[in-house]
């Protein structure tokens, strides 16, 4: 056999096996997000309370516009800690739901300096415009699970290794719900929580990514930790 011959045969061979893989059915793939925040939601049910450290930067026009690293905090009843330590190193925010304020340490070892603002205050709003009580991971999950069930998905990336699960969705922005967005989300395995979180809008541009390292799970926080 000539190797002109060979080498048509081989190709020939190939055509035939990637055309007799069997396709994913329309749907599997958003299926297959579905099945993993529902895991999330399932996991995230024996967590009390929860620790982490997060860096969270901000983009403007496809560029780097701000950069914030804190510790957050957070015990059921949504009682909320935020330990800034870039760019303010020493301010501390205090939420437990039901409270339309939050209580804001400048400096933290000074308890007696403290003010209250309205969660709504435009100081206490992230650059991208979320209000304390929407920075949880109970929020979260809740977020995407509305989010699957009313928007229709594409066939995306969804990457799974013994670690991590990585895979891409589409919704509406967790402000005011009007915007469609597309987020890139990798998931610990171990915890079934996020471990990074990237905000696009709908042409592709970042709008912010979320590092979040460094969880401590159901570690019996102290109340008094939540108290200003």
């Amino acid at each position: 056999m000539s190797r002109l011959s060979r080498v048509w045969l081989t190709s020939a061979f190939l055509l035939l096996m990637v055309i007799s893989l069997p396709l994913l059915p329309e749907g599997a793939e958003e299926d297959r997000v579905l099945a993993v925040v529902q895991r999330m939601e399932s996991a995230f049910k024996s967590v009390q309370d929860y620790t982490c450290e997060v860096e969270q930067i901000f983009y403007q026009d496809g560029g780097e516009n701000q950069r914030y690293r804190f510790k957050f905090y957070f015990k059921r009843e949504k009682k909320i800690r935020v330990d800034f330590s870039s760019p303010y190193s020493s301010l501390t925010i205090f939420f437990k739901e039901g409270d339309k304020e939050v209580t804001v340490l400048p400096i933290r070892s000074l308890r007696a300096m403290k003010f209250r603002l309205s969660i709504d205050n435009p100081l206490i709003l992230t650059p991208a415009g979320q209000r304390i009580n929407q920075t949880d991971m109970d929020y979260f999950i809740n977020f995407l699970l509305k989010n699957l069930e009313k928007v229709k998905q594409g066939m995306d990336e969804f990457y799974e290794d013994k670690d991590q699960i990585r895979f891409w969705m589409w919704g509406y922005d967790y402000i005011g719900g009007m915007d469609l967005e597309k987020y890139r989300i990798t998931i610990s395995k171990q915890n079934w929580l996020p471990m990074r979180i990237e905000r696009y809008n709908s042409e592709g541009k970042p709008l912010e990514v979320s590092v979040i390292q460094d969880y401590a799970i159901n570690a019996h926080l102290s109340d008094k930790l939540f108290v200003p």
